[in-house]
């Protein structure tokens, strides 16, 4: 089983830009013969957008480039974590695109980690049992109460402010990736929705260890998303926490419930 860098939700603290959009093709059907009509074909229109980031009227200062954007991300994440957190935990160079590629991931299988914006979880993966009868330990659990207990001390205002001062350096890297007509704001609130939905299992968590990783021994819960796992990963309380905070966040950047 490998150990996504879970707590990329604690980053949500950066910011954008853009309010619906529309095109029709300009192709015009041919004229039509004597005596008959034809229907034009229908409207070209991209996909409508389901939570339009408003930007504040006056912006405090400008935004860098996006290949230029590190240190300027380097700065906003010290100010919220500090500069020994910042060391200590994530991966300081291109900021946005691992930011952009590991929430576009997270409602998928798998989240490449070579675009981790974070270093590893530390220490091993607890397993109680046998290859053939393994369990987590709930002692593994506690590996990740640091990084829940960081994410409730941020304050949710602040973090949605940074997000949309710099949600059009995440719009741009979206398209970069091959979303030209996506919106990244509703990529990211996607897999909010998805964690969100994550089970909780009331019991231990079997495992089976085919080859080299563990896997869920549940084949319905070895299915999930790369985020659902995530949360059954840190344990139910640890999982039922960050889902409070992960609310709060959606609340105030959409303005409704999930």
């Amino acid at each position: 089983m490998k150990e996504t860098n879970w707590w990329l939700i604690l980053i949500l603290v950066l910011g954008g830009i853009l309010a619906f959009l529309y095109w029709q093709s300009l192709d015009q059907p041919e004229p039509p013969p004597p005596l008959r009509t034809e229907a034009p074909p229908p409207a070209k229109v991209e996909p409508q957008i389901r939570y339009p980031i408003q930007a504040p009227p006056q912006e405090p200062k400008p935004l860098p480039p996006l290949n230029d954007s590190d240190g300027t991300m380097q700065e906003a994440l010290t100010e919220f974590f500090g500069r020994k957190s910042v060391a200590q935990y994530f991966i300081p160079k291109e900021i946005i695109r691992r930011f952009v590629v590991t929430v576009d991931s997270l409602p998928r299988k798998k989240v490449p980690t070579r675009y981790s914006l974070f270093k590893p979880v530390k220490g091993n993966l607890l397993v109680a049992g046998d290859q053939d009868s393994s369990t987590l330990k709930p002692e593994n659990y506690g590996r990740y109460t640091p990084y829940v207990l960081m994410s409730e001390a941020v304050e949710i205002k602040k973090i949605v402010a940074a997000y949309v001062h710099f949600y059009p350096l995440f719009q741009q890297e979206y398209k970069n990736l091959g979303y030209p007509s996506g919106y990244f704001n509703d990529r990211l609130v996607e897999a909010i929705d998805d964690m969100l939905a994550a089970p909780e299992i009331p019991g231990p968590v079997r495992l089976i260890r085919p080859k080299v990783v563990y896997l869920f021994a549940d084949p319905g819960l070895e299915a999930l998303s790369a985020g659902k796992k995530i949360m059954i990963r840190m344990g139910s309380v640890n999982a039922s926490r960050i889902k409070t905070k992960l609310r709060e966040f959606r609340s105030e950047l959409t303005g409704q419930l999930p």
